[in-house]
Formats: C-alpha cells, structure tokens, sequence
C-alpha cells in the first residue's frame, strides 16, 4: 500500500511530497507507524549529493520514533502498541565479528535506513521522511520516555548515540575533564551526556552569544576558541576532546589543550579534509586523533535507558512536512537551537 513521504528527485531539486512502498512484514519485521523523525545535517548532504552516492528518489531520515502497528509471525521482542525508535541502521550481515560484537555500524554489509542498496522498492532504502517504515526486530530500538517527551527523544537515534559511544568508548566519568567543540546538533548533546557521566565539561565555541546556552546544557566552563588566552589556559589539561564540528577546520588547536596520552574524537563530517595536523603536537605527548561513527544497536539501546533514566532529551524546533526544505536552509545558516524534528502527522495533511 503507497504511503506519503517527503524526498527529491534529484539533488538540485527541492524536497517535495510523493509516495512510495513498504514492503509486508515478513517473518521477524516490525511495522512502525512514524510520528516524529529529526531532521540529521547528513540528511542534507546525501540527498543534494554533496555526498557521493545518492540514489533518487532519495527519502531521508534516520532518527524515526514511533508505534509498532503490526509484527511479524516469529517477532518476540515487540508488539502493536508499544513505543520504538529506529535510528541509521536497518540491517547488516549479522554474522562477522562486528555483528557479533553488537557492533553493526562497523559492518561492511552494514544498511543504512536510506539510500543503501536493498531488496525493498525501489531498490535501496528509503527513510524516516514518510509516515511507516518496516525493520527487522534486531534493529528496532525500544523507546522508555514519557510520550510527550517523543518528538525530542527523536534526534538521540543519530545525535545522542553519535556523541554516546566516543565517551562511554573512552570510559568518561567523575574526575575527568572532557572538552566539546561545537554547541550544535551533534555538540549540545554532547554536553549533556558529558555531564549526566559526571566529568568535568568545558565547551568551545566561536561565538560568545553561546556562553550561557552552554551553561544551560551543563558545561561547567566556556571557552571562546577564537580568544587566544581562553585556550591557552586549558593547554595540557583535557583527557578526552569531542570534536563535532562538521566543517573543515585546524584541529592543532585543539590538539595542544590534550594531557598525555589524551584523545580527540572527530565525529563531525567535513565535506572536505581537515588540514594535516602537526605530528609533533601528537609524538611529544602521544596524543591520539580518532573519529566514531554512530554506535552499534545494544549500544543504541543502553544510551536511550540512560537518558530515559535521566530525563535527557534533544533540544528541539517541531516543522511541519511542507517546511523541510526552510528548516534546511536554516540549518545551513546555524538557525536552529539546536535539532528540527518533522512532525509525520502533517505529511498527509
């Protein structure tokens, strides 16, 4: 049966209102009717085809929550009625050493909940833009927030288990200090998370204006990156450095701010390189540069009962379907504090 969606055709054109398929629950499929998905800056980038690979129609979305409407003869782990998320993820090979792992964002075969090659119509998946969406229960996530918290919980599936899975990786707690550039999409929940495990957060940020937001979101300090001084006096003092900054940028700044044998984690997608950092920034004190791509679906599930347990949400903006293609633009120009979610009721409306 055609279901609505939002997607484009090509990526020099607009979003726009179209149908599309879903295929029948089959043996261990879930069948989710979505009511919010958050609105992802790699949404953007795939479907204008900044990022190489786009198939079209292109439907974006990859933070979807939503009701479970119908399930599979051999599904144990849900049924109708109850609450689930669905975050980047939608299959993999289940069977390699990642998989095993609860690793499945490592997968080589590893599909993503659009514009990966797939089975279903047509022929690649298409996302969360669109009132259904059907997944095998292994990648169903169960969502534990009161209902009106919903839409805001939405934006965790990308942004909360992107920036959860580098400080839960490097094992982030009381008596650490943890460094979060950027107060965005990917930033602003990295602040929170930082904060809900107990370290000791400071915050970078190119704009003084973001001082008492940042305060507001749990940093203990905030640092202007552009104020020489500011950062020179955290020099050798972080054990870890969250770098979500999607844009290409000088990481030897950053770099110097890091204690011995500290990390800086990339997990912003530049469309182009960072500049090469200086090795010696690196070797003279075995610092560390890494980078984490989302996390696996145990991992997913654990990040989502930590913030159920906490009250941690996305700091959100509801849009309606016919106001994608503005909140896009707006997200280009930093207009967002700090995630769009679309509301997947007005999709029909």
């Amino acid at each position: 049966m055609p279901i609505h969606a939002y997607g484009a055709y090509s990526g020099t054109q607009p979003l726009e209102p179209m149908q599309i398929t879903r295929r029948t629950p089959g043996a261990h499929d879930v069948q989710i009717d979505i009511l919010f998905c958050g609105i992802c800056h790699s949404d953007l980038h795939q479907v204008r085809s900044e990022w190489a690979g786009t198939r079209f129609p292109c439907v974006p979305g990859h933070e979807i929550v939503g009701r479970v409407s119908a399930v599979g003869p051999q599904v144990s782990r849900y049924q109708v009625g109850d609450l689930v998320g669905v975050g980047c993820i939608v299959d993999s090979c289940q069977h390699c050493e990642d998989c095993e792992a609860g690793l499945e964002n490592y997968c080589n075969d590893m599909v993503g909940t659009y514009n990966s090659l797939s089975e279903d119509e047509p022929g690649w998946t298409l996302g969360g833009y669109s009132q259904q969406v059907v997944v095998h229960e292994r990648y169903v996530l169960r969502i534990r927030h009161p209902e009106d918290q919903l839409a805001a919980v939405a934006p965790l599936l990308c942004a909360g288990i992107t920036t959860y899975s580098p400080l839960r990786h490097w094992k982030v707690g009381p008596g650490q200090k943890v460094g979060v550039v950027g107060i965005g999409g990917l930033g602003h929940m990295g602040i929170k998370l930082a904060h809900a495990m107990g370290a000791h957060v400071v915050a970078f940020t190119t704009s003084e204006s973001k001082h008492e937001a940042a305060k507001q979101l749990g940093a203990d300090e905030v640092v202007v990156s552009r104020n020489a001084d500011e950062m020179a006096a955290h020099a050798l003092s972080f054990d870890l450095i969250l770098n979500t900054v999607a844009a290409s940028h000088d990481l030897d700044a950053f770099l110097v701010l890091l204690k011995r044998d500290g990390v800086m984690c990339l997990v912003g997608a530049p469309a182009t390189p960072h500049p090469a950092p200086n090795v010696f920034n690196l070797i003279m004190k075995r610092r560390s540069i890494a980078g984490t791509l989302i996390g696996g679906i145990p991992e997913t599930q654990e990040m989502l009962d930590f913030c159920a347990e906490r009250g941690i949400v996305a700091d959100i903006e509801m849009v309606r379907a016919e106001q994608i293609n503005e909140a896009y633009e707006r997200m280009l120009r930093g207009d967002v504090k700090y995630r769009f979610v679309i509301d997947i009721g007005t999709l029909a409306g």
